[in-house]
């Protein structure tokens, strides 16, 4: 019988180690992305890259900051990080960034990304895709506003699809909760930690009144009533930025998604949720939300653990349906797919 016991237990072991190596091949390990992916091909091209940066940066502050956020964010979400955000539509086809939860992707990331592209042809033709460039641009930005600064890894390639109704039905909503959020994360293998530390990307940028009004006049579609999860005195300052007579569609009118410190990366983002100053209900959610509540506590405490986990959770959304090797192309110009 002794032969059997050990024969079980070597199996037993062997069972092990392939759930623990099955535990580690994450999308990431299955991605091929290096950090040294163009050390020979394109040695400058990240220097280049952060030079068109801080001249955006310079010209117009924090803004393409959080704008170049969001658009990493919309890219990787729909079809994986391939730049296909970047694309203009046609004629033949409406490209996601003509869809309706797009149109207000800001025109600095674009321009700010399209001048990257262009300085690093001239260096590298046909080299770098403007997948990596609007990977290695987001992480310069944030490093400018006191964010953390992170190792990115490349070898992206372009795809050369964007469909507007992917987006349409595929980003998260200002108004979704808790359960709606976890699935559009973890449908892209992001877990709840995930989702919590990159909703910090709302410690930057803007919002319209279009995307708060129903929290304002008509919470759970009852006309005149106010989500009592708002702070009061926050309410009060909501109502007055966007009057309940006024059209709740104005793009002139702007609000500040961290009313603390909205020009720098930090955690005051997730002490506003505590104190109720959240401004769009996904944001509010995931302090009422008693399943999410205690990592915004975590973070509202700690910004290095904030800061911790929004760099692991950055660099697995960077990894989504990425395309490597043949797949895909390298664009030339970031807006239009190659003809060939």
């Amino acid at each position: 019988m002794e032969p059997a016991r050990t024969s079980d237990w070597r199996m037993r072991l062997l069972f092990f180690f392939v759930v623990l190596l099955m535990g580690e091949l994450t999308p990431a390990a299955y991605s091929n992305l290096t950090s040294d992916f163009y050390n020979v091909s394109c040695p400058t091209m990240e220097a280049i890259i952060e030079e068109v940066a801080k001249a955006k940066f310079k010209a117009v502050g924090s803004i393409v900051t959080a704008t170049t956020l969001r658009l990493y964010f919309h890219d990787c979400i729909i079809r994986g990080c391939d730049a296909s955000v970047l694309i203009s539509s046609t004629p033949d086809n409406k490209a996601e960034r003509d869809a309706e939860e797009n149109l207000s992707l800001g025109g600095d990331a674009l321009d700010m990304v399209f001048k990257a592209k262009a300085a690093v042809e001239m260096q590298c033709p046909g080299v770098v895709s403007c997948a990596d460039i609007l990977a290695v641009a987001t992480r310069d930005l944030v490093a400018m506003v006191g964010g953390p600064r992170w190792n990115v890894t490349k070898g992206r390639r372009d795809g050369r699809i964007s469909l507007a109704a992917d987006a349409e039905r595929g980003l998260p909503g200002a108004d979704f909760h808790v359960d709606q959020l976890t699935k559009t994360f973890t449908d892209h293998n992001l877990s709840r930690t995930d989702m919590i530390a990159l909703s910090g990307a709302h410690s930057l940028g803007f919002t319209h009144c279009d995307q708060i009004y129903g929290r304002l006049y008509n919470f759970s579609g009852k006309p005149g009533l106010t989500d009592p999860s708002i702070n009061t005195t926050f309410a009060k300052t909501l109502k007055q930025q966007c009057p309940q007579n006024a059209s709740s569609s104005d793009p002139s009118i702007v609000i500040a998604l961290d009313p603390s410190t909205p020009f720098l990366f930090d955690n005051a983002y997730y002490q506003n949720l505590r104190e109720g100053r959240g401004c769009l209900t996904s944001d509010q959610t995931l302090f009422n939300d008693k399943r999410t509540r205690n990592s915004v506590i975590t973070f509202s405490q700690n910004q290095t653990a904030f800061f911790r986990a929004f760099v692991a959770a950055i660099g697995k959304m960077g990894n989504i349906g990425v395309l490597t090797g043949t797949q895909g192309e390298i664009r030339k110009d970031c807006a239009t797919i190659n003809s060939n």
